[in-house]
């Protein structure tokens, strides 16, 4: 019985996980878009001028650096470009946990298959970033 009581625990706390990160990534994306157009009331007004937001010329976060200074300059691209980046990065977190769970249960066949899964994701995210 104690073990199905972990179980349970362990499979709300990443529930809840999730649950916050998706929350959190929302609430950043939507105060990214707040900000844009209020920094910028023409993107309301004009059609043009929204979409100049999607030229290809347009300056966009390009990096995790793009990003932080975005945000340092008030600039809500790079919040909501944040809050993206928190809607990917949830569930990497979610297996990241899930492996610090197998291994704090011992079971050992688990944690290393959700550590392989988790090392292919970072190594996705890191061919991603050299291509």
């Amino acid at each position: 019985m104690q073990r199905a009581d972990a179980v349970r625990r362990v499979e709300l706390l990443l529930s809840r996980l999730l649950r916050a990160g998706v929350v959190v990534s929302l609430l950043t994306v939507v105060t990214g878009l707040v900000m844009s157009f209020a920094r910028h009331p023409d993107y309301s007004r004009s059609v043009e001028a929204l979409e100049r937001l999607t030229h290809p010329d347009t300056a966009m976060a390009r990096s995790l650096g793009d990003v932080w200074r975005g945000i340092a300059e008030g600039r809500g691209q790079a919040v909501t470009a944040l809050g993206l980046l928190l809607l990917i990065a949830t569930p990497v977190v979610r297996v990241a946990a899930s492996v610090v769970a197998y291994l704090v249960e011992r079971d050992w066949t688990y944690a290393i298959i959700t550590g392989i899964v988790l090392a292919l994701l970072v190594v996705s995210f890191v061919i991603g970033k050299v291509e």
